[in-house]
């Protein structure tokens, strides 16, 4: 049984995931942290973590920048593996994720899904054949109103993606309303949908000469991301320490 220490357990995701390891035979929340604590979650929660005193295999972070630092002091100080899913993390934040990896296990992620992350390689693989061939590569995300990045940082991973594939050959293209003229051969174009509650669209698009190939994954609900986010957790529970990315979650369950 894995033992998670749920940080942010009173927001949104942490309620999903609340719920989806109630149901998981495999991993138990054994406390919460949050700063605010108003309700009954059916485990000790803590408004500071320096004060949780439970003994767990792996933390799930899906808390705020601002709580990171806390975290990560926590988690070398416990020796704990740490499943990061917090966004808008800045620079000195994710260099400090990279130095922690050297003493305890951590897992970062831009997209927790299970899906999006399997799309991840299997773009690359069409890339290779596709855009070596000529055919332009465009990603379009939909995301609901709300959401204040543009594009979103799964979008970005895939165009990523695609760009690793590649030789890191190609340039980016956000705002074609301030270029005039055909697109050049090294371009991936990304464009950003907001409307109503759409929890999240991206499509990779392969358009070649008379035909275009596309990639789509589409998210119903949150509880895709809090379902790869448990998945991580259970395979970080124990690993040695290193920075270890989805792929490897992926990886891990093909075996």
């Amino acid at each position: 049984m894995i033992k998670i220490i749920m940080n942010g357990c009173n927001g949104h995701m942490g309620q999903v995931i609340s719920g989806l390891v109630k149901d998981d035979p495999e991993a138990e929340i054994a406390a919460g942290i949050d700063a605010v604590n108003d309700r009954e979650n059916g485990y000790p929660v803590f408004t500071d973590i320096k004060k949780c005193d439970v003994t767990a295999d792996v933390v799930i972070d899906f808390s705020s920048p601002q709580a990171l630092d806390g975290l990560l002091d926590h988690c070398l100080e416990q020796r704990l593996p740490a499943v990061l899913c917090s966004t808008g993390l800045d620079e000195g934040q994710l260099a400090r994720i990279e130095e922690a990896s050297s003493k305890i296990a951590v897992l970062k992620s831009a997209n927790m899904s299970l899906g999006v992350n399997t799309l991840l390689h299997l773009i690359q693989e069409a890339a290779k054949v596709l855009a070596g061939a000529g055919f332009d590569m465009e990603v379009v995300e939909k995301h609901h109103r709300l959401k204040k990045d543009a594009p979103s940082g799964t979008a970005l991973a895939l165009a990523d993606s695609l760009n690793e594939a590649m030789g890191d050959a190609y340039h980016y293209v956000y705002d074609r309303s301030q270029k005039r003229g055909p697109r050049d051969d090294k371009e991936i174009g990304l464009s950003a949908v907001r409307g109503g509650t759409i929890v999240g669209e991206h499509d990779v698009i392969f358009a070649g000469p008379d035909e275009v190939v596309t990639f789509s994954h589409t998210a119903y609900s949150k509880a895709v991301f809090g379902k790869g986010a448990v998945e991580a957790a259970k395979f970080l529970a124990g690993r040695p320490p290193g920075y270890y990315r989805m792929s490897d979650v992926i990886a891990g369950t093909q075996k």
